[in-house]
């Protein structure tokens, strides 16, 4: 860069020269401007940056005037036009193209000639006329100076790039029916799933409030406050919660239970979102609880103010007993607000205040307090002392075994008739204790009104469903903030980084799971909506608005949803950035699709009815987007075929690359990636979105727009002779993936060099054979798509063949639901990498059995020559999953990520009430019809 800004400087210094001689000879006018005052050119396509802009407008500039030498034409002032653009629009809109035109729409300029005795032209002034011109010329020079030297320092502002241009459609959330009550209503909730027990309100700047604990591990104390692995709690989750007013959860910490239950009120008096109140009651198991470490608990309740307003401490001798006023504050949103702690418990209380702009991190400032009154005192407790209009304070609660204590948040007491003593007496005590009887005998009766399981599964299954439904519910998030963009050419910015932020933005949305994925995932989310939908529909479609509303003007939707800090500081550094050239699942069709069915049934009531129709009316531009992206960045060659981008055709670590984007992951495709490919199940996704989208368009009486005909791709993609034509082989009796594919593919130890005459030893990909192209040959769950899609004809000997594939013990069965790599696959329970075990390559997940299961039971009510082999198939697999879930429930405490294909044991992360949860659809025999 020094180079080039010298090599500027020097052609500066040749144009001021070359100015000079322009202004002794009169050669240039004094409104002499390489761009016309007041064009309006448009912007160019690309972005430049500030000194490729100047250069290029000294370049012009530098032209022009040696034309003007060259010639020995005279400029006269040209005394007409006022343009007034400035010099950043005109930096911004200037391209090479303009140089062109300015060269054909110079102004003619008017010449004053006489002819001398050897034949020259020679300019005629007057000594007033000459004198005018030359300073004129000496000003313009000034002006044409300061203008280069202010391009050369102004800063320019770049052109959005697309990918992370908002869609330019009114935001579905903007709706009537999100605003009002139902916004108010939805206002505080346990949206912060990645703690144990974690309060917000839906908008970005909340006032926060979380509980931690010290909780004994290994002989050694820990602070509870963020869910993880690592703490090894023996069980926590929501087993109540209907994702609006209340929530009930056990936690159970090495001989410890903490019970938490919560409850939102909106009384007379109260502010915006009303109050809302926390129950904690602990509790021990003496034959489990090492009385060394004392006998009693010690609680940690905070509040924090993101927008960073100053908390009020009620006193610095806090005694609850006389005052139960803990912390009051004032908000824009809910007013001023006060909080109460009361108990009938002799509890000791202690606080700490701290000023901090950062929220992801606050047992942080907890354990550092501790520590130092620790070293001080010798003393486990806070030091009572504030930082300066402190925006955190955190209370200290201990007591002995057992105790309970309430904590309330009241809202709106600045307003007249407040009634605060009142609003604090009905959320605390034998009244709050009556509510939360009320609530949770309310969820108990909604729960089977809606899954009617009373008849089909013992009670053991019953509790396990409602822990699904409760800890998927409890488990719904809000997130602000900005995603991170991969990008492969970012211009115009000047730091050279490989990602740019998205708008900044807003996720109301269900999380696969609380310790390990507590943010949101696009593919997840559909299936997380089969259940909600039917819990809730109103809380349903603002999750799937919030999803929609974060799509970019090219129809593409980031499928990991990183927000926030505190979602940033869960999540390793190279999987933030989202690439836009890669797709996922688009499973909210799943969702959507259940839901035009409830319509065409009745399901709903006429206020419903409405409110459904005019969200899809909204949505439909933003689903017709989301489609027409799909259909033309992820179309194969060949009409019909589909294929996953983000696939590393470079790579020389993994023995099959990995393709993310599908959702499957490691699950194996064409080893060699490339353009030819044609991915099973991005076809039969597509089938399902363009039957979604040709049913809301009949719904709302929509005509088929050029290229949009949804009926018309659905016809095509339903073809069963097309689809076998392109992926069905008749000597496996399965569909498969095409690409460019060797099976002779191996990881090996290899020496690797890696400098000073050092190697290294490592596994790397080995290709023994050059690959063709031709069907992968690994049967599993992606093979059972057309399956899972129902295209199959119910008569067809193809539909036999699928029966066989999934009956088969050497292939996919197993005593705890289907494996999602069949036996027989080269690269089942493989590592794809040295330190990659196998992921979807035998694991048992419940998504995709779901899905199976679902159409074993759309098969078995099928008339046709395999319906009873169908029936008995579902009503097996139906008892296996089922036992296995609830099994593993009670011997972990968890619902699973997945399940081992050899014992059923669960694996991966836990709690996964995500998509795991389904075993509640799967127990109410509630499919759908998709």
């Amino acid at each position: 860069m020094k180079t080039r800004a010298s090599e500027f400087g020097v052609q500066i210094a040749k144009l001021e020269c070359k100015k000079r001689r322009a202004v002794k000879f009169g050669l240039i006018s004094p409104n002499f401007s390489p761009i016309s005052p007041g064009s309006s050119q448009s912007s160019p396509s690309f972005l430049r940056s500030d000194f490729s802009a100047t250069l290029h407008y000294r370049n012009l500039c530098y032209a022009n005037t040696l034309h003007l030498l060259n010639s020995k034409t005279l400029c006269m002032p040209k005394m007409t036009g006022s343009g007034r653009g400035t010099v950043r629009s005109r930096a911004r809109s200037f391209s090479d193209a303009d140089a062109d035109s300015l060269q054909e729409k110079r102004p003619k300029l008017k010449r004053h000639r006489d002819r001398s005795k050897y034949g020259s032209s020679i300019p005629i002034f007057s000594n007033t006329n000459l004198k005018l011109v030359l300073g004129i010329c000496f000003v313009a020079f000034f002006i044409i100076y300061f203008m280069i030297h202010h391009l050369l320092n102004s800063p320019t502002e770049p052109k959005l790039p697309r990918a992370v241009t908002p869609f330019p459609a009114p935001k579905i959330m903007d709706l009537p029916q999100f605003q009002g009550d139902h916004k108010e209503s939805l206002y505080w909730g346990t949206y912060r799933p990645q703690t144990y027990l974690g309060i917000r309100a839906r908008t970005p700047k909340s006032l926060l409030a979380g509980l931690m604990w010290i909780g004994v591990k290994d002989g050694r104390y820990h602070l509870r406050h963020v869910c993880r692995h690592e703490d090894a709690l023996s069980t926590y989750g929501w087993t109540r919660h209907n994702g609006r007013d209340f929530g009930h959860q056990v936690l159970v910490d090495h001989g410890m239970t903490l019970t938490t239950e919560f409850l939102k009120s909106k009384e007379e008096g109260s502010g915006y979102g009303g109050d809302w109140a926390v129950r904690i009651n602990v509790q021990i198991d003496k034959s489990k609880w090492n009385e060394e470490f004392g006998r009693g608990a010690q609680l940690f309740f905070y509040l924090a103010d993101e927008a960073g307003n100053a908390l009020d401490l009620s006193g610095e001798n806090l005694n609850i007993h006389e005052d139960s006023l803990l912390a009051s504050g004032s908000r824009a949103d809910i007013g001023d607000w006060q909080l109460h702690l009361k108990s009938m418990d002799d509890l000791q209380l202690h606080f700490a205040g701290f000023r901090t702009p950062h929220f992801h991190n606050l047992s942080d400032l907890v354990e550092e307090n501790l520590a130092s009154q620790i070293r001080k005192h010798a003393q486990l407790q806070l030091s009572d002392s504030l930082d300066d209009s402190p925006n955190v304070l955190v209370f200290q609660i201990i007591g002995g075994f057992p105790f309970t204590t309430d904590i309330v948040l009241i809202s709106g007491t600045d307003l007249e008739n407040s009634r605060e003593e009142e609003r604090v007496s009905m959320l605390t005590g034998t009244l709050l204790s009556d509510k939360l009887k009320y609530k949770e005998q309310e969820f108990d009766k909604k729960f089977e009104k809606i899954f009617n399981l009373a008849e089909k599964v013992d009670s053991e299954s019953l509790s396990v469903g409602k822990a699904a439904v409760g800890n998927l519910l409890g488990g719904i998030g809000y997130f602000y903030g900005q995603s991170k963009i991969s990008l492969s050419r970012i211009l115009n910015l000047r730091e050279h980084v490989n990602y740019i932020s998205y708008w900044s933005a807003e996720l109301y949305t269900a999380v696969p799971s609380r310790s390990f994925f507590p943010r949101g995932f696009l593919w997840d989310e559909g299936f997380h909506q089969l259940i909600i939908w039917r819990w809730d529909i109103h809380i349903s479609l603002d999750i799937i608005g919030h999803w929609l509303d974060l799509m970019n003007v090219d129809g593409w939707i980031p499928r990991e949803q990183i927000l926030g800090a505190e979602a940033l500081s869960r999540v390793p550094e190279e999987f933030v950035p989202q690439h836009p050239t890669n797709g996922n699942p688009p499973t909210l069709f799943l969702a959507l699709n259940d839901i035009l069915n409830g319509l065409k049934n009745n399901e709903f009531t006429a206020i419903d009815r409405s409110e459904i129709s005019l969200f899809l009316e909204r949505a439909f531009v933003r689903l017709e987007a989301w489609f027409h992206w799909f259909n033309t960045t992820q179309s194969g060659k060949q009409i019909g075929s589909y294929y996953w981008h983000g696939r590393d055709d470079r790579t020389i670590r993994e023995i099959n690359p990995k393709t993310l984007s599908s959702g499957l992951d490691d699950y194996p495709r064409a080893s060699h990636p490339g353009e030819d490919e044609r991915h099973l199940d991005l076809r039969c996704w597509m089938l399902l979105a363009a039957e979604c989208m040709h049913s809301i368009q009949e719904l709302m009486d929509m005509e088929s727009k050029p290229g949009r005909d949804y009926g018309s791709i659905a016809k095509l993609l339903l073809d069963f002779e097309l689809l076998n034509q392109m992926h069905f082989d008749d000597a496996y009796g399965a569909y498969f993936d095409f690409g460019n594919h060797t099976e002779k593919v191996q990881l090996k130890w290899k020496e690797q060099e890696a400098g000073q005459n050092y190697a290294t030893r490592q596994l790397v990909r080995d290709v023994m054979e050059m690959p063709v192209l031709r069907l992968v040959p690994h049967i599993g769950y992606v093979s059972l798509f057309p399956f899972m899609g129902r295209i199959i004809p119910s008569g067809s000997w193809i539909l036999e063949k699928q029966l066989e594939l999934i009956s088969n013990r050497s292939l996919l069965w197993t005593n705890y639901g289907l494996r999602s790599l069949a036996k027989t696959s080269s690269l089942y329970l493989k590592h794809n990498t040295e330190h990659d075990p196998p992921y979807w390559r035998g694991p048992i997940w419940i998504n995709m059995n779901y899905r199976i299961i679902s159409a074993l039971h759309h098969y078995s009510k099928e008339n046709g020559p395999y319906q009873e082999k169908a029936k008995a198939i579902y009503e097996e697999l139906r008892s296996n999953l089922i036992r296995n879930i609830v099994w593993n429930y009670q011997q972990t405490g968890f619902l699973w990520e997945q399940y081992d294909q050899g014992k059923g044991k669960g694996k991966g992360t836990h709690p996964f009430t995500g998509w795991t949860s389904l075993v509640v659809l799967i127990m109410a025999e509630a499919y759908g019809n998709i």
